[in-house]
């Protein structure tokens, strides 16, 4: 080795030793942005993620921003962005692709993806999840907390109903039964225990109705998120029938079933049956007092249900060292083993074939089965709404169905309005 060669040797050696005696010279800081919406500790499972990857990547420092719901978190991050200030990396929904593509401010994963692991990595993911990143010939996100939408059973109530608790409901015509027999009232008439609840909140309906049309052979939206459909006779139908589980049927809420109550109302017995996100599964294996199942959705007569939960964006505006590093913590949430231990601590579906090959999730759904029915379930799920403006249609969309669960409105005459005005907020980006 030459003097000069000697010489760099030595000094580079220096460095690295002063780096490691002074890490604040040498730390990449990064911010992450996380939306708390789902009942359970989450905060408390993503600072271990986080304070593990500092461990393991000591020149990188993550700051865990905990934002409030998916919308309230997307609002904060454009917002930021627009300010000059964006998060580094966010988990933000899937559907919300077309909008942040839109806005400028996010950029595609594959900007990252750049050897031969990084490739194998991504081809660790299920199709059905990766689908929604890519727009466009590319890869935009990275799928983290996915879910399908499940149906909870009391299988207690089911007893007492005369029903079998090991035989949910399969059809429309089942799950109306099934919800009358489960329906209690006491001496007043006044119900005591309901057969069904779907939430028709804003911040869930379009989700859990994007199943209902599935069911009826519908889709609310098109692949290149131009285009929405939601005068079609199979969508309209699929609101009558949600319409009717209360109007007609009387084995649901009246008005509007709120979203962030069903896991309790179930717990606390006021739902027999709830359609929620497996992302519940958790909160609900802790806290409920009775034996419950979790099954497939039901169909008309096949079923399907719904592909939902947030993807990983990293953000325009940082510098090169921060993307790097947030790929780095994107990889690292997104690993097998990660992904395994998020889908056994929340309840949400592990996207990639290999988590469920881990020996701690096989040992999970050998304790738990309910886990299994979400990953089975996935072959007969359709991806969630996703458009442009995606903020905006979700709004019309839900103002829609809640106007027709409220008796406002006649479900056709709610979705005519939807679709006109969708229509009005989407050709403009037609051209």
């Amino acid at each position: 080795m030459n003097r000069i060669s000697m010489t760099r040797a030595l000094l580079g050696g220096v460095g690295l030793s002063l780096m490691a005696l002074s890490p604040a010279l040498a730390q990449t800081k990064i911010t992450f942005f996380y939306p708390v919406q789902v009942g359970g500790p989450l905060t408390a499972v993503v600072d271990g993620y986080v304070t593990e990857f500092e461990a393991k990547n000591p020149d990188i420092d993550v700051e865990a921003i905990y934002s409030g719901s998916y919308t309230d978190t997307t609002t904060r991050a454009l917002t930021a962005a627009r300010s000059g200030t964006p998060p580094t990396v966010a988990v933000l929904l899937a559907t919300d692709i077309y909008t942040l593509i839109d806005s400028g401010f996010v950029e595609p994963i594959d900007t990252w993806i750049k050897t031969d692991e990084d490739r194998a990595w991504v081809d660790g993911f299920m199709p059905a999840y990766l689908a929604s990143a890519n727009v466009e010939g590319h890869l935009w996100a990275a799928p983290f907390q996915r879910s399908t939408a499940v149906m909870y059973y009391n299988k207690e109530a089911y007893v007492a109903a005369g029903l079998d608790p090991e035989s949910p409901p399969k059809t429309w015509d089942d799950l109306v039964a099934h919800g009358k027999a489960l329906t209690v009232r006491d001496a007043s008439g006044a119900v005591t225990q309901w057969g069904i609840g779907i939430p028709g909140s804003s911040n869930a309906v379009h989700w859990l109705f994007g199943a209902l049309v599935a069911q009826n052979k519908g889709k609310l939206s098109s692949e290149d998120g131009l285009h929405t459909f939601f005068d079609t006779p199979e969508v309209i139908e699929a609101l009558q029938f949600f319409v009717d589980l209360s109007a007609r049927h009387g084995i649901h809420p009246q008005g509007v079933q709120e979203w962030g109550t069903t896991p309790s109302d179930f717990m606390e017995r006021r739902l027999a049956i709830a359609w929620t996100t497996t992302g519940n599964l958790t909160n609900i294996r802790a806290n409920a007092t009775f034996d419950f199942g979790v099954a497939a959705y039901p169909g008309n007569p096949e079923p399907a249900s719904v592909l939902g939960g947030g993807n990983l964006y990293i953000f325009e505006g940082a510098s090169d060292e921060q993307k790097a590093a947030a790929f780095a913590f994107i990889k690292f949430l997104t690993s097998d083993e990660v992904l395994a231990d998020w889908g056994i601590k929340t309840g949400y579906v592990a996207p990639r074939d290999g988590s469920w090959e881990t020996q701690a999730m096989k040992d999970y759904v050998a304790k738990v089965p309910q886990a299994e029915v979400a990953r089975r379930q996935i072959a007969v799920s359709v991806p969630e709404i996703s458009t442009y403006e995606g903020q905006r249609v979700n709004e019309v969309l839900n103002a829609a169905i809640q106007s027709a669960l409220t008796g406002k409105a006649t479900p056709e005459e709610a979705m005519k309005a939807a679709q006109a005005e969708a229509e009005r907020i989407l050709t403009p980006y037609r051209k």
